[in-house]
């Protein structure tokens, strides 16, 4: 009987001229795995695709809701966003990829698992690392960096290695965008993108909404409900997670929200630029923020925009599945208990406009926050708290002061 490989399989030139390839220099039984986090028409004619490529099966696993609960939510909480611009589509989608992965090879009785990623990104860490940590006894191999028995070099090399193969594929070598899609995001690299100092053809480039120049001139009013620090509605329509996402996907779409141009430093050293737009995630964790300014003390929102950056880098990195990630995902959700209440907010070409915060834990005082004296502030007691807040300040200055007299 032959041994087992499950492919992440997502229906394009690379993964497609992969199956043939394992049969060939591996004598594999393939078993295509596509994990569905949202990619929509992407997942269109996979399954005969697969088989006429010479898998044995197809497996299209719809993970959206988990992807969304399990993964996203902690990371929208943390208010994790990479470098200050990237939201982490791509990098929150690898971990419940490669546990899927793992899933399906336990179910199969597969020793290996095959992944498409090449020698040069991120998504090869993120995958491998998933997988070392669920299942260390799993071979993995990964064909683009196999350069000694995977020789294709270009997209022609592969359409061509698909014919003699007998496989006719509706694949041309023509350059485009390099694209990853899920319900979070979709980013774009490639062409123009290759050079930072040319400006991106968004009229060409645009899959999720329109650039703010192209958005309606009348701007357009969201309300998001939340519990306990998770979005509960939008418009009073009360929704699950994943519909939430794709409802806010729409309305930014449509007002040109969350597209960035970023030139980002990837795991293996290099730089990279890319355009990604995340609608619908970036009026998610903008009202979240406005939320959480209400109702958080200032201690707890400075420590947790250290762990916001910490998160996105451990989730960059591919390292969700470690003891660090769960600690620091456990301290988050300790400061979500009162994270309830309801974000109004404006959209118009591009920005997202405060447009009024309510919470029933709101830590805000009018009466203190005005200028008229209150019954909890006197203003004389400031003088003694910078008196003592002011102390060092004071006393390094008279000791200079000594020093240069001598």
């Amino acid at each position: 009987m032959k041994e087992k490989v499950i492919l992440a399989y997502s229906g394009g030139l690379d993964t497609t001229a992969i199956i043939p390839w394992l049969k060939e220099n591996f004598d594999y039984e393939v078993i295509c795995c596509c994990i569905d986090c949202g990619q929509e028409e992407e997942l269109d004619g996979l399954k005969e695709r697969a088989q006429l490529s010479g898998a044995s099966k197809l497996y299209i696993e719809d993970v959206v809701d988990e992807f969304c609960d399990e993964y996203v939510l902690p990371c929208v909480q943390a208010g994790s966003v990479y470098e200050n611009k990237y939201l982490l589509g791509t990098s929150m989608a690898r971990p419940v990829i490669a546990k899927r992965l793992v899933e399906i090879a336990r179910k199969e009785g597969a020793t290996a698992i095959c992944h498409g990623a090449t020698g040069k990104g991120n998504d090869q860490i993120r995958f491998e690392l998933g997988i070392k940590a669920l299942a260390p006894d799993l071979k993995i191999i990964a064909p683009w960096r196999m350069t000694d028995i995977w020789t294709m070099q270009s997209r022609e090399d592969e359409i061509e290695y698909c014919v003699q193969h007998g496989i006719d594929l509706p694949f041309s070598a023509n350059t485009s965008y390099s694209r990853d899609r899920n319900l979070w995001h979709i980013s774009h690299e490639g062409l123009e993108l290759e050079d930072p100092a040319l400006e991106p053809n968004y009229d060409h480039l645009l899959v999720l909404g329109v650039s703010p120049e192209k958005a309606p001139n009348e701007p357009e009013y969201v309300t998001l409900q939340f519990e306990a620090g998770v979005p509960i509605s939008v418009n009073g329509d009360a929704l699950k997670l994943s519909d939430i996402v794709r409802k806010l996907n729409e309305l930014g779409g449509k007002h040109g929200i969350g597209i960035v141009d970023i030139v980002e430093n990837r795991v293996v050293g290099m730089k990279s630029r890319g355009v990604y737009e995340t609608p619908g995630g970036t009026i998610l964790m903008e009202a979240q923020q406005q939320l959480e300014e209400l109702v958080l003390d200032r201690a707890t929102m400075e420590a947790k925009k250290d762990i916001a950056n910490k998160l996105a880098q451990i989730v960059y990195e591919g390292k969700w599945f470690t003891p660090l990630r769960e600690a620091i995902s456990a301290f988050v959700t300790s400061t979500q208990k009162y994270v309830t209440g309801e974000v109004k907010i404006k959209l118009y070409k591009g920005n997202i406009i405060k447009a009024g915060t309510t919470s029933p834990y709101s830590l805000y005082s009018e009466s203190l926050a005005s200028f008229t004296t209150g019954d909890l502030y006197d203003h004389h007691d400031a003088t003694g708290f910078i008196t003592l807040f002011g102390l060092p300040l004071k006393v390094r200055a008279l000791k200079l002061a000594e020093a240069e007299k001598r």
